[in-house]
């Protein structure tokens, strides 16, 4: 394949991810300018809200428009297409998957795929964004650069293949978060014209509402990766680098347990004591009262015990 060939299909992929799949080197790590230039420009127009201003309205929306798409990433994303922790129909499934989906990082069966592979490999060699293995930066945002993590490894998502819309959604995953900035855009140019009391317009309200919203979603997301392999407490003693942080755990909604997390990753809970705030456990627990969702996955009676020793052990050491 020649190298003009190569520039226009990373370019297809912008808005078709499997264009030319069988060309894809799915061990390559090296940088892939042409495949990430969304991903910079999305970052790039943050900068723009120098220009836009901002106001009361447009903030409230960008931290409401994370908190909402980061619950759809941690409850469904990681616990349900990833780990399988609860139930739920396949309208629901449907919708949150959308939700997921446009916080742009990529589709559902993709994020499942390389997590299950995160989770069979974490912290060795073959773990794509240890770091460990390759350095903060590398593990924080660098994986996400090369084709090695563009790649969709259908095999550990065979559960999921059985879903049309779940396909097209992962192959057009450029799809959904442009058209929520194309809504977002619109419902600031209707605010400015019918609610101008606000201060907001259409400009201001997408740079707000979906660039910075989402540059921050996606970072918070993978300090789970970078930080949490690193800083922290380690509870239980994981064959990796797993760490429970306290931090991370609130501005992720409870992923930041991920020490308990690696050490029982069936549970549909990671704040396994009551003193581990895990609001994403919160909601999905409403959530199953109002029957949206059913049968979580517990915390097991031995793990729970395991707990207990090991923080009163603790507590005696201290």
């Amino acid at each position: 394949m020649t190298r003009t060939n190569g520039w226009l299909l990373n370019i297809l992929r912008w808005f078709d991810s499997e264009a030319g799949s069988d060309h894809i080197d799915t061990s390559s790590r090296q940088f892939n300018v042409i495949r990430v230039i969304p991903f910079l420009f999305l970052h790039l127009a943050c900068f723009l809200a120098f220009f836009t201003g901002v106001s009361t309205f447009a903030l409230v929306f960008a931290v409401g428009f994370f908190l909402v798409r980061m619950f759809a990433i941690t409850g469904f994303y990681h616990r349900y297409f990833a780990h399988k922790t609860f139930k739920t129909s396949r309208p629901a499934q449907f919708m949150f998957a959308l939700l997921g989906a446009s916080a742009a990082q990529r589709g559902p069966l993709w994020w499942a795929a390389h997590h299950r592979h995160h989770h069979q490999h974490s912290d060795q060699e073959q773990d794509l964004h240890s770091p460990h293995q390759g350095g903060f930066w590398w593990s924080h945002i660098g994986w996400f650069t090369c084709d090695a993590g563009f790649a969709t490894n259908e095999r550990r998502v065979r559960d999921w293949l059985k879903f049309p819309e779940l396909r097209w959604l992962n192959r057009f995953d450029a799809a959904i978060p442009a058209i929520s900035a194309v809504l977002i855009f619109g419902l600031g140019e209707a605010l400015a014209a019918w609610a101008p009391q606000l201060g907001t317009n259409g400009f201001q309200l997408l740079v707000w509402g979906f660039f910075i919203s989402t540059v921050a979603l996606f970072h918070s997301t993978v300090t789970i990766n970078s930080l949490c392999h690193v800083w922290g407490h380690r509870r239980f003693d994981t064959p990796d680098g797993s760490r429970n942080n306290f931090f991370l755990a609130l501005i992720t909604l409870g992923e930041g347990w991920h020490n308990n997390h690696h050490r029982w990753p069936q549970s549909v809970r990671q704040g396994f004591r009551w003193y581990e705030i895990d609001i994403t456990w919160y909601v999905l627990w409403v959530m199953a009262r109002l029957g949206i969702i059913w049968d979580l996955n517990p915390i097991p009676e031995h793990i729970q015990e395991e707990t207990r020793k090991l923080d009163t052990a603790g507590r005696k050491r201290s």
